[in-house]
């Protein structure tokens, strides 16, 4: 399959060794939607099967039958990061191509991506909807390990930004339907929820869109109500630690995110270290007890382990680091060693 003009510049920065370490592929959702994606192979691996990668010809539509695939689904020891972008432009623009380089850095040899565009994004068909991003996310999921057959605990789910709705609400159907528990959930500069979201929005971190409603609350609430999407994360955070029997959630946000303030993370940290416990927890208690490491000018991190009645152990970690924004923190060394910890060290 040609690849799309919009595509070509970020495909071949990703790929400029050659054109398949990326391998193009689709599949079907339950609704009839077709996502399409990408397999960003580990560069070490690629190279090591460059003559072979390079000799096929096929397209998204082939995919099952390319070396790209075979790759990942024969290799007892690959690993695999299902990645969930942020809510602008698609799998190959901004500082995505950037981010699939890092993330996987720390072991360039095993580390796979598949990541697709939702529904109305890119090539993939149909419109977004909260509804329909979840079911993309369960789908690709779902297609991993049904299809390529890789376990969960060698599966890394990863969400940035709107991708980190999409991929708490995926790894939640599935401790629900089934108590699949995945190797790590890392959300990157996440939201709590839209209506939260709404509140603390700035333009360039400087104009709060909706600082006229401050002094109404009625007003504030009003429109609250009304909106429609509300990706209500925390609450799905907090039912996923709930439910499972182990689980590891890390949250990384920069304090110079003008998209969505580093609060959010807050937010989500105490959502899920509260789930923890049966009794409940307020954020006093939970900041009294939690385990803080000061990093000075690069950030801190907040530690939250416990081992439950039934031998499960529940790990949040939350980075807060100083730099990277809203987009590039993705690419930054936080990212890409909370993959590698994640997938090669003990919790």
């Amino acid at each position: 399959m040609a690849i799309a003009p919009i595509f070509k510049k970020a495909y071949w920065s990703l790929a400029i060794a050659g054109e398949n370490q990326v391998q193009q592929f689709d599949i079907s959702t339950p609704d009839g939607e077709v996502l399409w994606g990408w397999h960003v192979l580990p560069l070490t691996l690629y190279a090591e099967n460059e003559r072979a990668v390079t000799g096929q010809t096929n397209g998204a539509e082939d995919y099952e039958k390319s070396w790209a695939f075979k790759l990942l689904a024969e290799d007892p020891e690959s690993r695999l990061i299902i990645y969930f972008h942020g809510n602008a432009g698609t799998v190959a623009q901004g500082w995505r191509t950037d981010t699939y380089r890092a993330i996987t850095a720390g072991a360039s040899n095993k580390i796979h991506i598949l990541t697709v565009d939702y529904r109305g994004y890119g090539k993939s068909t149909g419109s977004p909807t909260e509804a329909g991003l979840i079911t993309d996310g369960i789908t690709l999921i779902k297609y991993a390990m049904e299809v390529a057959r890789i376990p969960p605990e060698r599966i890394v789910i990863v969400g940035q930004s709107l991708g980190s709705a999409v991929a708490t609400a995926a790894a939640e159907h599935f401790v629900l339907e089934d108590a699949v528990e995945f190797r790590c959930l890392i959300l990157c500069a996440a939201f709590s929820d839209v209506p939260t979201l709404m509140s603390t929005y700035t333009i360039g971190g400087l104009v709060p869109i909706l600082s006229p409603l401050r002094p109404y609350p009625f007003l504030s609430q009003f429109f609250a109500n009304r909106i429609q999407e509300t990706w209500f994360t925390f609450a799905r955070l907090a039912n996923l630690v709930r439910r499972s029997k182990n689980v590891n959630v890390h949250l990384i946000h920069a304090t110079n995110d003008y998209d969505i303030p580093w609060s959010h993370s807050n937010t989500l940290f105490h959502a899920a270290a509260n789930a923890t416990s049966a009794e409940g927890l307020t954020f006093k208690q939970i900041d009294a007890v939690k385990t803080k490491v000061d990093f000075g000018e690069s950030g801190w991190t907040n530690f939250w382990r416990t081992v439950q009645e039934d031998g499960g152990r529940k790990i949040i970690r939350q980075d807060v680091v100083k730099h990277g924004g809203h987009n590039r923190v993705v690419t930054y060394p936080v990212v890409a060693k909370a993959v590698f910890n994640a997938f090669y060290m003990e919790s």
